[in-house]
């Protein structure tokens, strides 16, 4: 699940003292890393996180830093050998810079690409943000079962409202890939599905 976003999280940072640096997290980020999702968790927009589920997924969070101060945070999470997803993605409501939901995005396509993943998605309130990133919106019932999981303990679940969305990130590699229209004209994407691949 991804937090919500201001209309100013693509920008560049503003002034000489706002520099943002992205990096892995590490086991010292934890406590700050639950501040921000568990906030937003308590408004509903984000399902809570414990100690125990971030410290196990750990390495999956990447975190950006302003003025030594944790402003942001966000994890990919691999489903299959060919897709991921970006979730927990969250950034500070008083953070005085922006950007920062950009430099997050961007740090975790570049590690998606890195893993030679095929596709990242995500689940979202602001499909308008992630489509200025590159991503497109796909019909949810299209992702692997494993991505549901979270899924099953969120009230909301009978009744998500949330946006899945998808970049692709080996075009050349995803046979199965094409866009198709709703009956209502909307227009949503077939996700890859799971194959044998030569990546040599």
């Amino acid at each position: 699940m991804i937090s919500g976003l201001r209309e100013d999280a693509l920008l560049e940072p503003a002034g000489p003292n706002c520099e943002l640096v992205v990096r892995k997290a590490a086991m010292h980020d934890i406590e700050p890393i639950l501040g921000l999702i568990n906030g937003y968790a308590a408004k509903g927009i984000m399902l809570p996180r414990t100690e125990l589920e971030v410290s196990e997924d750990i390495r999956d969070f990447s975190v950006i830093v302003t003025a030594g101060r944790l402003v942001g945070c966000a994890a990919l999470h691999f489903y299959t050998p060919s897709i991921g997803e970006i979730r927990s993605l969250a950034v500070a409501e008083d953070a005085k810079t922006h950007g920062i939901g950009r430099r997050l995005i961007e740090a975790l396509v570049r590690e998606a690409s890195n893993y030679s993943l095929d596709a990242v998605f995500a689940f979202t309130y602001v499909a308008a943000f992630f489509g200025k990133m590159g991503f497109q919106e796909v019909e949810r019932g299209e992702l692997p079962l494993k991505a549901w999981k979270d899924c099953v303990r969120c009230p909301k679940f009978q009744c998500c409202d949330e946006i899945a969305v998808l970049r692709v990130l080996r075009a050349e590699y995803c046979r199965h890939f094409q866009q198709y229209s709703q009956d209502d004209g909307s227009q949503f994407v077939q996700l890859p599905v799971l194959r044998q691949l030569d990546r040599r």
